[in-house]
């Protein structure tokens, strides 16, 4: 065929030098049938039952860690509340994903999510591979590798919250963030990959860097208390993965760094600002055994440890006087999923913190450090893009405004469903 089309050029009179810049033309141009981004859509509702009433959870938290873990809370340019948050039914998102590649040497993917309060962008980066020696670059607002879980969606999470431990330090979006990631996997025989991310810096309850007025306060439009320059926030880790016959072991170590510039000037009961130093120490693991081509094991846990050193202003009125804080606490959560064909998988959860050392002004302020919760789910998949999950907590970590306990029982029924092509998700 390619010789009876060059025969017809030559009969029309074209030289073997035109022939070969129109070949070269058509090699060159670009096939936009190709790039036709996959779009998928998925939502996600749940019905939730508590023992505590909606406007009493909203005031639980954990002394010196959290306050408020189930109030809305600014993300971005939206204000909402965590997953599951209200008695009753809740509509927590519905996620339009767009991903495609963009050339030969660039791909694009984008993750919009639509909830009650409005639409935000939760990711949108471009990626390239084409740097080769085993480089990846990432740039564009996108979920940190940090840790294990942090750079999973909602959807994927093996229970319909996130872990005590995830949630009480870095919130329900973890570390997502504007700015630029890079990593590089060695040419070793076994999975091993660096990287490392220069980011923003906005996580609204770790890291920050955003001015605060505090005209509210004093009455003076330039009484602030003064941000730091973006980026600001610094991402480091190392993860690797080998086989041993039937078992897949995954782990990781991850370190983050970044100002910290926490806003709580808008707390009815007690509003203050934090400003200082954050540290973030990271390590997990993640063993899956395959017992046939269905049935398996995971066993998950994740440990997180930070560093809070600073200053905490608690009377905005006077910002001039100010204590210097420190805060040491650590946690950790470990699942055990077991799947038992392709419909049905069910599997139990342990989260703690422990420790939760917090010194002000040099003196021990005696918090406690026995946060507990304790969870169990079972789930249907009517197939690969419909799951439906049955899942109790039992939250002894909770405590109310007057510093006394309150254990938070919890039934959640969630349906997951999606619909068009959706890439697949990493290990």
């Amino acid at each position: 065929m390619k010789k009876i089309v060059l025969t017809s050029m030559l009969c029309a009179g074209l030289s073997y030098g035109d022939i070969a810049q129109l070949l070269d033309e058509e090699k060159r141009t670009f096939d936009n049938s190709k790039y036709i981004p996959d779009i998928s859509l998925i939502t996600d509702f749940s019905y939730v039952n508590r023992n505590i009433k909606d406007d009493e959870l909203s005031h639980l938290g954990l002394p010196g860690i959290l306050h408020g873990l189930y109030a809305e809370h600014d993300h971005g340019s939206s204000n909402e509340a965590t997953y599951n948050a209200k008695q009753g039914f809740n509509f927590n998102y519905a996620e339009l994903i767009l991903s495609s590649s963009v050339d030969p040497f660039f791909s694009m993917d984008g993750t919009f999510h639509f909830s009650e309060s409005g639409v935000e962008v939760e990711e949108a980066y471009f990626t390239t591979t084409a740097l080769g020696n085993g480089l990846r670059f990432r740039g564009g607002k996108l979920l940190s590798n940090f840790g294990y879980i942090n750079a999973q969606h909602h959807h994927y999470w093996d229970f319909g919250d996130m872990p005590l431990v995830y949630e009480s330090f870095l919130g329900t979006h973890g570390i997502n963030e504007l700015g630029v990631q890079l990593q590089w996997t060695a040419p070793t025989p076994f999975y091993l990959m660096a990287g490392f991310e220069v980011l923003q810096g906005e996580n609204e309850q770790m890291f920050g860097n955003e001015s605060v007025s505090l005209e509210e306060f004093t009455g003076d439009e330039e009484d602030r208390i003064e941000g730091t320059n973006a980026p600001s926030l610094y991402v480091g880790y190392v993860k690797s993965s080998f086989d041993i016959g039937d078992t897949t072991i995954f782990g990781g170590l991850s370190y983050a760094q970044g100002d910290s510039l926490i806003d709580h000037s808008e707390d009815e009961e007690d509003p203050h600002v934090f400003k200082g130093d954050a540290k973030l120490y990271g390590a997990d693991l993640v063993v899956l055994h395959a017992l046939d081509s269905y049935r398996s094991f995971k066993w998950q846990t994740e440990w997180l440890s930070r560093e809070l050193d600073g200053v905490v202003y608690e009377d905005l009125t006077t910002p001039e006087d100010f204590n210097s804080v420190n805060k040491k606490q650590s946690g950790l959560y470990s699942q055990l999923i077991y799947t038992h064909d392709m419909n049905w998988r069910m599997g139990v959860r342990y989260d703690t913190i422990y420790q939760n050392d917090v010194m002000e002004n040099g003196v021990d302020t005696n918090k406690p450090d026995d946060f507990n919760k304790y969870s169990a789910m079972i789930e249907y998949h009517t197939s690969e893009f419909a799951r439906f999950r049955l899942q109790y907590n039992r939250n002894e970590a909770m405590y109310n405004e007057n510093g006394l306990r309150e254990n938070l029982d919890t039934i959640m029924l969630q349906a997951n469903i999606a619909i068009g092509a959706h890439a697949a998700h990493a290990f």
